[in-house]
């Protein structure tokens, strides 16, 4: 398949070059060509086929031979070796848990196929890659996880120092081998630019092998519909002749635009409620039609404090810059860190299940949805995006009550912390990077 960037002003690229270059020459966003379509009689067959069938399936049709097929199975399988929940909370509303990879969030699915990706082309290439990710938090630590040991590349995380958890910052910091963490003394925006800069750093581009491993790059952004693809084939068979309401906490968008594209390749969904908190950007635009980011502001669901995210340009392309049918797919609610404190104490005295802060916002978003919504009666899916202890703070505000933290994060936790301090300079960025 052909990618072509969201500028429109950059050579077409096949998965390969799209992959390895994360962001496109003139500074756009890869997006495929034409959106794959799964006939209904493809739907059908995939009914009650294994999540890896599933996944494997779609990247085909992304891939179209450009990989041999053994190959793309193997990366399907040596990627998705752990289980995505369905969890019934009450009649037509469920949590579809994908914090179950490595480390607990669901960042794990695009980074873990990304890494086996770039791994393979690496090899194929005898060529070292760098790969550098701006992060909220959870996106470092999946990165550095789903890279870790794998030959031929190196990894150079940025993360806003003080505005991510402890728990995300002794997995973003505590990796090692061919895993770098830079602490930036600023917020994500300060990341992401910085990133976006070296790569249109032309000097800086001769000299490294440069790729992105953020929801910037196609090849995260591609295995973040499968969970969407997944998810609406259980509901479907679960309420027979309905389709899939999403709830999706948004930050940076590239989840939500995982299932806007399952949804164009014809996966039976019908609507999606993107849940901010106070960084409400494209909130605001679907209800007004206006995009007039703001700066980032701090929030107890951190990784999703991003004032101008990457990914809506995705989402503008996807639907035409059209925001009345951008609206009509999707629904934007903007919750507060009181109403996400309320709602993990409310989900957790009604259903006893524990949410962490960015669940909350999706199932809060939902209820506001459902409140002025009543027509929609269709099954609806939070996408719970990360593991409860990892926002141990919040839980306790929340509950006032100690919660269990897994055995795999308890290590981590016991870990030195390892990072390299790094300003909003991009002369100082770029100095770095030269001396790799």
């Amino acid at each position: 398949m052909i990618f072509y960037s969201t500028n429109k002003k950059s050579t077409p690229a096949s998965l390969k070059k799209a992959t390895l270059e994360g962001l496109a020459t003139d500074g756009g966003l890869y997006v495929p060509s034409d959106i794959p379509r799964f006939s209904t009689d493809e739907i059908e067959l995939l009914k009650e086929a294994p999540f890896n069938h599933i996944a494997f399936a779609i990247a085909k049709k992304f891939n179209e031979g450009e990989i041999s097929d053994d190959s793309l199975w193997e990366v399907v399988e040596n990627c998705f070796t752990f289980k995505t929940p369905l969890v019934g909370l009450e009649k037509s509303t469920y949590v579809e848990e994908l914090f179950h990879g490595p480390t607990l969030a669901f960042k794990d699915y695009g980074a873990r196929f990304l890494a086996h990706l770039t791994g393979y082309f690496a090899k194929e290439d005898h060529t070292l890659i760098t790969v550098l990710v701006a992060t909220s938090g959870d996106t470092g630590s999946a990165v550095a996880y789903g890279f870790k040991g794998v030959p031929n590349t190196r990894v150079v995380l940025l993360y806003p120092s003080g505005k991510v958890s402890r728990l995300q910052e002794q997995q973003l910091t505590t990796v090692g081998g061919n895993v770098t963490a830079l602490e930036v003394s600023g917020d994500f925006d300060d990341c992401q630019r910085l990133v976006k800069q070296a790569f249109m750093d032309a000097e800086l581009k001769q000299r490294l092998a440069l790729t992105s491993a953020n929801s910037i790059n196609i090849s995260r952004l591609i295995p973040q519909t499968f969970y969407y693809a997944w998810g609406s084939l259980q509901l479907a068979a679960r309420h027979p002749g309905k389709k899939a309401v999403f709830s999706v906490p948004s930050g940076n968008y590239g989840n939500l635009t995982g299932g806007v594209l399952a949804k164009m390749m014809g996966f039976p969904i019908n609507h999606f409620i993107a849940g901010s908190n106070a960084n409400d950007s494209v909130t605001r635009y679907l209800e007004e039609g206006r995009y007039e980011p703001n700066p980032t502001v701090a929030t107890l669901s951190s990784a999703m404090d991003v004032g101008n995210p990457s990914n809506f340009a995705r989402l503008r392309h996807f639907y035409g810059d059209d925001y009345r049918a951008m609206a009509a797919d999707i629904s934007g609610y903007a919750v507060t860190d009181n109403e996400t404190i309320e709602t993990i104490g409310a989900v957790y005295d009604r259903f006893g299940y524990i949410m962490d802060p960015h669940t909350a916002v999706g199932f809060r978003a939902l209820e506001k949805f459902r409140a002025t919504n009543e027509i929609f009666d269709d099954p609806a899916a939070v996408m719970s995006t990360a593991h409860p202890a990892k926002f141990i703070e919040a839980i306790k505000k929340a509950l006032d009550m100690e919660i269990t933290i897994p055995d795999r994060l308890q290590e981590v936790l016991d870990r030195r912390k390892v990072s390299i301090p790094m300003s909003t300079n991009y002369r100082d960025l770029a100095a770095f990077l030269m001396k790799l």
